[in-house]
């Protein structure tokens, strides 16, 4: 299926450059990072979503947000930059969330099935060891308790996925990249919800992958496949940069890791697509958003690890992203995925969307980093809102 200009749709502009004519409305650097002022709007735009983290106990959520303010701290302190001995003590939790507990073990001292608080570790360690580091580092003395149950998982540190084929009309879970980074992955198409942005029809992916995480301007040149897959401007373009949320490096609170590119609309497709038999095959995604849950099973269609089913093992993740060169930012009310049998994605596979493993394959996440075998999404609810756009899958 092609969509074209018959659509109503209109083209982006013709430079495929870093120009910015007189015309562009839409400067990226005024976009704020989503905070506690986008709740109300958030509630309104998708009403139906019940709080996912509702039964758990109070004194959980109230460690698991100590944890998170020690985190913040940590990072303002260093400004953004990752110190040589970042993994000693408190620096080895890279993230926390909550999870289900696991059986008694040296790993976990969760009840199987229960809520317990998860912690992501860049260094193999004991609950009782990381539970006296986050004393230590973070004075959070209420998580030394017995009764309080944890999990370890181990990521290592928590990249920002970076890094096959040309395709025309290019569908979603492809390569795609700013001009000037390696490769990521397209998630979907969306559309703006209000004049001139209701007329573009555009791809939606990470900050990191289409905008160069906050490197990039209006009208730059977004390609397909990214650079490291052969793409080039302007022969392989398919967008330009149309919009981004700025990603904080300086210990504030980042929700979101997205960006929208204006595509020509002959040369995207609504179609997600995976190999089968080496040979592309195309399926649609729903545009009903739903709240992630514990347990719920989920797939994504990346450019290199492709068609993966997973499962949600944490919600409300608090985790620090390295995003190279030494910059961290600090993402909260993050989703944490495993994958069901190997890797649910790998490098090259951020900006993929995640949707529910059934029939209805809601959306409800845009993936944006990972660690070990753990990956980790933005909430597709906070996107939306974000970029002010709807899906149109």
């Amino acid at each position: 299926m092609m969509i074209g200009n018959e659509n109503g749709f209109s083209a982006p502009p013709g430079s495929s450059g870093r120009g910015q004519s007189a015309d562009d409305e839409e400067a990226v650097g005024q976009f704020s990072v989503p905070g506690e002022d986008d709740t109300t709007i958030e509630s309104a735009s998708v009403p139906d979503m019940p709080d996912a983290l509702g039964g758990v106990s109070m004194e959980l959520l109230e460690i698991k947000r100590s944890i998170e303010d020690g985190m913040r701290q940590s990072i303002s302190q260093a400004g953004g930059v990752r110190a040589a001995d970042a993994f000693s003590d408190g620096g080895n939790i890279q993230g926390v969330s909550i999870g289900l507990g696991e059986g008694a073990s040296d790993s976990s001292s969760g009840e199987p099935g229960m809520p317990a608080l998860t912690l992501y570790v860049a260094e193999p360690t004991s609950v009782d060891r990381a539970k006296a580091a986050i004393v230590g580092a973070m004075g959070v003395r209420a998580v030394a308790s017995d009764r309080v149950p944890v999990n370890i998982v181990v990521t290592g540190m928590i990249d920002a996925q970076p890094h096959r084929f040309r395709l025309r009309p290019a569908p979603g879970g492809v390569s795609v990249g700013h001009f000037r980074i390696t490769a990521g992955t397209i998630a979907c198409l969306g559309v703006g919800r209000s004049a001139p942005r209701n007329n573009r029809l555009m791809i939606l992916s990470n900050n990191h992958v289409l905008a160069n995480s906050n490197g990039g301007a209006f009208n730059d040149c977004i390609v397909q496949p990214g650079p490291i897959d052969g793409g080039r401007c302007p022969q392989d373009q398919v967008a330009v940069l149309e919009r981004f949320v700025p990603i904080n490096f300086s210990g504030g609170v980042n929700f979101v890791d997205c960006a929208t590119g204006w595509a020509w609309p002959d040369r995207v497709r609504p179609e997600l697509v995976y190999l089968s038999g080496g040979v592309p095959a195309y399926f649609r995604i729903s545009n009903a958003l739903v709240a992630p849950a514990l347990g719920m099973m989920v797939g994504k269609s990346g450019r290199t690890t492709q068609l993966t089913q997973g499962r949600i093992t944490g919600l409300g993740a608090t985790i620090n992203v390295n995003y190279g060169g030494g910059r961290i930012a600090l993402f909260q009310d993050q989703i944490a995925i495993t994958g069901v049998s190997g890797a649910f994605s790998a490098g090259g596979d951020s900006g993929s969307s995640i949707w529910t493993w059934n029939q209805q394959r809601n959306p409800l996440g845009l993936l944006f980093a990972g660690g070990g075998n753990i990956t980790f999404a933005n909430q597709m609810r906070h996107v939306v809102v974000a970029l002010d756009i709807n899906l149109y899958t």
